[in-house]
């Protein structure tokens, strides 16, 4: 039986690939960025073998990237070309308004901007170079990664914690001073009041 996800093994132009996203947090980008520069020549072309990006084929062929919009950010800032792809379905065939709503019962997109105010799909960026910068998503990822949550499948997790965190902590605060905005965005990570998010992992008890 072939497998769904089957990889395009002709590269991919970075700059045709459709994002499914508005944002993303651009201090991901840039961490993602100063880990391509350690890989030394010979190793680029197995990193990149094994970090394909999951799209959606969409109308007049197109290719709708689902996930690892940070890493094609990245390497698109970094000067890479072409990346491979796995293709996750085709829906070519479909009309473009049919298309965007297979993709949204599907949790294939997330049409919010920086602010986490709803768009219409229409202002998603034609490339991953328009991506805009949610910091509150950075701050999301980067919670994730000191303990604050557990890594979860729920699709679009860490935009739901940005959201979180958006509610409670100022954005100038955030820019200001990353890392208190991080202690403080732990403290509200072990609250009860995050217990509906995805990958919660409780309240810390007392010593």
């Amino acid at each position: 039986m072939a497998s769904p996800r089957e990889p395009v093994l002709v590269p991919v132009p970075i700059a045709e690939l459709r994002p499914t996203q508005i944002t993303v947090g651009m201090r991901e980008v840039q961490e993602k960025r100063r880990h391509w520069r350690q890989i030394e020549g010979p190793r680029e072309g197995a990193f990149l073998g094994t970090h394909m990006i999951p799209v959606i084929l969409g109308p007049k062929r197109r290719h709708y990237v689902i996930d690892h919009h940070h890493l094609a950010r990245a390497l698109h800032d970094e000067g890479v070309e072409s990346v491979l792809v796995t293709v996750v379905a085709n829906l070519g065939k479909l009309e473009k308004d049919a298309f965007w709503i297979v993709l949204e019962h599907r949790g294939w997109t997330h049409p919010y901007d920086e602010n986490g105010r709803r768009r219409d799909h229409g202002e998603i960026p034609k490339s991953v170079a328009g991506l805009l910068d949610d910091p509150f998503r950075s701050l999301a990822g980067e919670l994730r990664r000191a303990g604050g949550y557990a890594k979860d499948t729920t699709p679009f997790s860490e935009f739901l914690w940005a959201d979180f965190l958006r509610r409670r902590l100022k954005r100038k605060d955030v820019d200001r001073d990353f890392d208190t905005s991080l202690k403080e965005a732990m403290g509200f990570a072990k609250s009860m009041d995050a217990n509906y998010l995805p990958g919660w992992c409780g309240p810390v008890p007392d010593a």
